[in-house]
């Protein structure tokens, strides 16, 4: 493996990564989005340089699969050549439709700018992990919540007016709230938090943050007009001795919310989804009709498991060329929006894409699956990771209120945080691993050409012992991990018998 292309690093375009199905490079568009014609033209170089894989991850950027070395370089200079600018430096991230989206409380992109070129001022860009990101949310109809950030700026509507909700270390759910603020307010703390990070070095992340240097640095904020850099060593501050408040800097510190730990420990982890809770909370997924300014609309087709062959999406974007679409934008949720074609048109190019087998309905079970590319596509794949989701989501959609993630094997691209039910390929065959990571000890295994039938047998249970309005989440929580193992594993003894 080059040194350029290690493990965790973010495959930019100039620093492709080595999987197991050769060398990876993600790309963001400077501009939220592409013309169709430039869509095809990167199309075109994934079929030309590498394996004809492309996707679109749950941030929303763009993957090309399958390159080499050489190959790399070729496609680099074909972007170039297609006058595609790609974001470099920490992510700063807005919604795919940031400042065209008449519901938004405000537009983020004047804040998003401000705070890149903040970071940029502060010398952080070196001094940061390549996974260290920034989300600017300005709330419109598709919102940033299921996004994990080390910073949240959240538009919030206020008796002052418009401020920004900031946040660290997590999702639109359960990130630790830090601040509400103005607009400049909202960028300097931001860095400033940046700062902390960047002084526990280059592998840090603001969830590495403890409790005392939060409360630490809201006694900076209370104390200071923002114009100074936070000190590296900052002092004890505690939380019920009058430091936390509202005062005079354009913001207001908010308390802790129910279910923080307050103590010197970590921000606690993310949460599985044993809770019950459907994953992603109220947030809209990025398909179907969302209304813009003036009548127009913006169609949001995605693509199953974030993955499709780059001749089919040529032919899609064909497609929308023919029926007028003018930009074609990445969406957070694996999906592609699709602007400027006429309202009437939107039918015609769901049908299209439905035929070339893009998911078009926000209920498609398949939005429920996260599914790496697997064996054969990957070298590192044990299992048929595809196939196994395509016939889980024919099986069992009615209970699939939960994420299933499939893995190849025990490094979980496709869903690095926990899951309700991972099956993950490995030596032993397709494991079961309950509400935790693929890296977790499975609870039970069976043949990976049959891991399909063991979770039918745990939708089976399901169907068979859930309380009137329960959800599948609820109910696997209530069977606990040893129920649904047993239920996994007793497809395949009922088979021997």
């Amino acid at each position: 493996m080059n040194a350029f292309s290690r493990r965790g690093a973010c495959p930019a375009l100039s620093a492709p990564m080595q999987t197991g199905d050769g060398l990876l490079v993600r790309l963001n568009p400077v501009a939220g989005g592409m013309s169709p014609e430039s869509l095809i033209g990167l199309a075109e170089s994934a079929l030309r340089h590498g394996n004809g894989i492309m996707e679109v991850t749950a941030r929303g950027s763009l993957q090309i699969r399958g390159l080499t070395a050489q190959s790399a370089a070729l496609l680099a200079a074909e972007v170039d050549a297609l006058d595609i600018a790609v974001r470099t430096g920490v992510p700063v991230e807005t919604g795919p439709l940031a400042g065209i989206d008449p519901q938004e409380i405000a537009d983020p992109r004047p804040l998003a700018e401000r705070t890149r070129a903040a970071i940029e001022e502060a010398g952080l860009v070196q001094r940061l992990g390549p996974k260290v990101s920034v989300v600017v949310d300005g709330c419109g109809q598709l919102t940033m919540d299921a996004v994990t950030a080390d910073l949240r700026l959240a538009a919030t509507r206020t008796d002052a007016g418009v401020r920004w909700r900031v946040s660290v270390a997590g999702d639109g759910r359960n990130a630790r709230p830090l601040a509400f603020a103005d607009q400049g307010a909202a960028r300097d703390i931001a860095v400033a938090v940046l700062r902390m990070v960047a002084e526990k070095g280059r592998e840090a992340h603001a969830r590495d943050l403890s409790e005392r240097q939060l409360v630490s640095l809201a006694g900076w904020l209370c104390s200071t007009s923002l114009r100074e850099a936070p000190p590296s060593v900052l002092p004890d501050i505690s939380p019920s001795g009058g430091e936390i408040g509202s005062f005079d800097a354009g913001f207001s510190l908010t308390a802790p919310e129910i279910g923080e730990t307050i103590g010197d420990g970590v921000i606690s982890p993310l949460e599985g989804e044993m809770s019950g809770r459907t994953e992603g909370g109220a947030s809209r997924k990025p398909i179907g009709l969302f209304p813009l300014a003036g009548h127009a609309t913006a169609l949001g087709i995605a693509l199953p498991y974030g993955s499709m062959p780059a001749d089919k999406i040529i032919a899609l974007a064909q497609a929308a060329i023919a029926l007028g679409t003018t930009e074609i934008r990445l969406a957070p949720g694996r999906a592609l929006l699709f602007l400027g074609q006429p309202t009437a048109a939107n039918p015609s190019l769901q049908h299209t894409a439905a035929i070339l087998g893009f998911v078009t309905a926000p209920a498609d079970p398949r939005t429920r699956i996260a599914a790496c590319p697997g064996m054969p596509a990957c070298a590192s794949g044990r299992i048929a990771t595809r196939d196994i989701a395509e016939t889980i989501a024919a099986e069992t959609a009615d209970i699939l209120d939960f994420t299933l993630h499939i893995s190849g094997c025990a490094k979980g691209c496709a869903h690095p945080g926990p899951a309700a039910l991972t099956i993950v390929g490995g030596e032993n065959g397709a494991g079961l691993v309950v509400n935790a990571t693929a890296k977790a000890l499975p609870a039970g295994y069976r043949p990976g050409y049959d891991a399909a039938r063991g979770i039918g047998r745990v939708a089976a249970m399901i169907r068979s012992t859930r309380y009137q309005g329960e959800t599948a989440a609820a109910c696997l929580t209530r069977l606990g991990p040893a129920g649904i193992a047993e239920a996994y594993r007793q497809a395949q003894t009922e088979k021997r018998k």
